[in-house]
């Protein structure tokens, strides 16, 4: 939408005409005589003229522009303050056109091919025909043109016409805060239209960034002994699959054990699987000549294969103490999910007691928003939709929802008896795994129905003690304090119930810029480079 607003700049220029004024009262008229007494007042007081003021924003760009009352055969210089919408940065490269036209006269054009400074063309115009006249600027650059027209102005026959017609004009309003071009440009800055958005209600709640049940694995050890690496030992941030070997846990042996014992059993186990390997071969060769029972041989053979076992557990046992530079021995850890390490609690070849933890893997993959809702709120939320949250660190906010990807995956059914709240829960994608596991977050929980309302950013909103204040353009360069009255909020966006207007521009980034301009002007810095 396009928008026009025009100004006059009154307090400093104000008081200058004053003073000049009374000069011109006490000795002007002394110096000159009958016949050259009007030129020269209008020549003394056009000098003093306040420069007209306008701000225009097309599709693409915002002009704010400053220049003297037009007047037919004096230059009138244009500042020129051209900004890109999609990022509120000056324009640094381009041609500007000025044309006046209509009034029954021929069009006139005033062309400046370059910028004065970064965002600032100085076109100037020297009118020729008096009255009333269409003024437009064209701005045409590398990306594409940009129009913006002012509509009506006047062109005066001469500067005293227009002095008579500044001093008719109603002042501006008192309360605007002056926030230069210059500074704008240097600074996090954006403006946004205040206009009617259709928002779900919903309830604020606190919440907690969690992994999902499933994807979430503390390894513990089962017994007290040293870790040791199996390959390279997990670290913080190291991604591992499922079924991965991290590491072995050598268990501590027990009072009555040692190396020594546990070589001791195998060995006799693996002596006695020879033994009952001979003597099952021997009945089976008798057996053949029936000279033995079957019973028999089906009893060797059994004795056999209880000396295997007998064997598997010999090697077991002493390979969880044996560990040859981590190729075997010990009690295999594996990762139970595919993820990233989170902790680790033991450092390579160090002693862990029973039920200590080892590693801590978590897939960020999808992450769960744990949300305490208050009881009072529950009636009014009924059976939620999504959510939409903010954690520190981060500009924007996130949204849980069906399209994206987002699910509830439950609404306790039982209040806290302490903190008189129930648990909700929603699990949505974690791109880029950009959120952390813990993160606290301030949320909005859609209840489901929508209402239409003038909106604002979230962000627009400054909190002034308590009070919830926003910036609203007056024109390019000056801004005004308006306290408002909040409804719902959804996700960056929050219903205004007074306060602002539709189609009024409020200041959406750099808001709290603005509050320190209008509370410490000098820490803003002073002076154009106009």
């Amino acid at each position: 939408m396009n928008k026009l607003t025009q100004g006059r700049k009154s307090a400093s220029a104000l008081a200058s005409l004053l003073i000049v004024a009374g000069a011109l009262l006490i000795g002007g008229c002394d110096r000159h005589g009958e016949a050259g007494h009007a030129e020269a007042t209008a020549k003394e007081e056009g000098a003093q003229l306040e420069p007209v003021t306008f701000t225009h924003f097309s599709d693409r760009t915002e002009l704010f522009v400053e220049f003297p009352p037009l007047t037919v055969g004096h230059e009138s210089p244009f500042a020129a303050h051209l900004s890109t919408l999609s990022d509120f940065r000056p324009v640094m490269a381009g041609k500007v056109t000025v044309t006046l036209s209509g009034g029954k006269q021929p069009t006139e054009t005033f062309t400046v091919d370059r910028v004065a400074n970064p965002g600032i063309f100085r076109p100037v115009a020297k009118p020729k025909y008096p009255g009333p006249r269409k003024l437009v600027f064209r701005l045409d650059t590398a990306q594409g043109s940009s129009v913006h027209d002012l509509g009506e102005v006047t062109v005066f026959a001469d500067q005293a016409g227009a002095l008579r017609a500044q001093a008719a004009e109603k002042p501006e309003p008192p309360g605007a805060i002056a926030y230069l071009k210059e500074q704008q440009w240097k600074t996090e800055y954006a403006l946004s239209e205040v206009g009617k958005r259709s928002l779900r209600e919903s309830v604020a709640a606190t919440g907690t960034l969690r992994a999902p049940a499933n994807q979430d694995a503390q390894l513990t050890a089962v017994s007290a002994g040293q870790v040791v690496a199996a390959g390279q030992f997990p670290q913080i941030g190291m991604v591992v699959k499922k079924g991965q070997l991290l590491a072995y846990l050598v268990p501590r042996l027990g009072g009555d054990t040692d190396i020594a014992t546990l070589d001791l059993a195998m060995q006799k186990a693996r002596l006695g699987v020879q033994q009952a390997a001979r003597e099952r071969e021997r009945l089976e060769a008798l057996h053949k000549q029936e000279a033995v029972p079957e019973r028999r041989v089906i009893a060797a053979r059994n004795e056999e294969s209880l000396a295997r076992a007998e064997l598997t557990g010999a090697q077991r046992r002493a390979g969880q103490y044996r560990n040859d530079g981590g190729s075997g021995g010990g009690i295999a850890i594996r990762a139970p999910i595919s993820g990233t390490v989170a902790e680790v609690g033991v450092a390579p070849g160090g002693f862990i007691n029973e039920g200590q933890p080892i590693v801590h893997i978590v897939n960020a993959d999808r992450l769960w928003l744990e949300v305490r809702v208050a009881e009072s709120d529950i009636g009014r939320l009924g059976e939620p939709t999504g959510a939409a949250f903010r954690v520190d660190g981060f500009d924007t906010s996130f949204e849980i929802d069906e399209r994206h990807g987002g699910r509830i995956v439950g609404f306790g059914g039982v209040i806290d008896p302490v903190s008189r709240t129930a648990p909700l829960v929603f699990e949505f994608p974690n791109p880029q795994r950009r959120l952390r596991i813990g993160m606290a977050a301030r949320t909005s929980v859609f209840a489901g129905k929508r209402i239409e309302s003038l909106a604002i950013p979230a962000a627009a909103v400054v909190d002034d003690n308590g009070v919830p204040v926003v910036y609203v353009l007056r024109h390019g360069e000056a801004f005004e304090r308006r306290q408002v009255r909040l409804g719902v909020r959804d996700g960056d966006w929050v219903a205004v119930k007074s306060g602002v207007a539709a189609g009024e521009r409020v200041v959406s980034k750099g808001a709290y810029q603005v509050r320190l301009a209008a509370t410490t002007p000098a820490a803003m810095g002073e002076g154009h480079a106009h």
